[in-house]
């Protein structure tokens, strides 16, 4: 049995497919389940049947990152889970910063799962005047004007953007001026951001769109 510390690998993430980064993060759901349940050590293919894909894509993936695993005898789980928590940044706490504070801002800063996974909401902000100064879940909405300084000052370098396309690159470059490397963006709007800042995009429309698409032509194929 191998210890998974001590060869992992520097990557550029420039250089990591998108499928893989999401895999790795399916691979972590399944090492947590086995370790709920005392799983100790477990193979690709056992990782490969529960993530819907093969083994040679899970080793493969993993390969990315460094050297893991015995052929033969698979990994030890606990070993395996912290390396992909390493991989993914999860070893530490990553502050967040909240612009957009209606319907989904309340729901995002109720969510216990992100603090879970050591995302943490620490500062939040919205243009309404009615909703400045109210205090959700511990945390005191501000407004836009204080957003620079108060970015730099927590030292936040991640930010969840739920606000209305027409305001979401406005803020985005805002963000990006005060620090923020980082941009979950929930608008339906394609960000122009600089090299080094990196957006990722939960667009709710577009994916009900895809399956409305699935939805209409299956039958026709039946």
């Amino acid at each position: 049995m191998m210890n998974e510390k001590g060869r992992m690998r520097e990557v550029d993430p420039r250089s990591i497919p998108d499928s893989t980064v999401t895999r790795l993060s399916r691979y972590l759901r399944v090492l947590e389940e086995m370790h709920d349940i005392g799983g100790e050590v477990v193979s690709s293919a056992e990782i490969a049947r529960a993530t819907s894909c093969n083994p040679a894509q899970v080793r493969k993936d993993l390969s990315y990152f460094g050297e893991f695993g015995n052929r033969g005898k698979g990994y030890r789980a606990i070993d395996l889970r912290k390396a992909i928590e390493g991989i993914l940044g999860l070893d530490k706490e990553c502050p967040m910063a909240l612009v957009g504070v209606g319907h989904l801002g309340k729901a995002l800063l109720n969510y216990r799962g992100f603090a879970r996974k050591g995302f943490v909401i620490r500062a939040a902000f919205d243009v309404n005047p009615s909703v400045q100064g109210s205090v959700l879940d511990g945390v005191v909405v501000e407004s836009l004007s204080a957003m620079r300084s108060r970015i730099r000052e927590i030292g936040i370098q991640t930010a969840m953007l739920a606000v209305p396309v027409q305001a979401a690159q406005d803020i985005s470059d805002i963000l990006v001026e005060a620090g923020i490397r980082g941009i979950l963006c929930f608008a339906p709007s394609h960000l122009r951001v600089p090299a080094g800042v990196w957006v990722r995009y939960a667009d709710l429309t577009t994916e009900l769109e895809a399956l409305s698409f699935y939805l209409a032509h299956s039958d026709k194929n039946l």
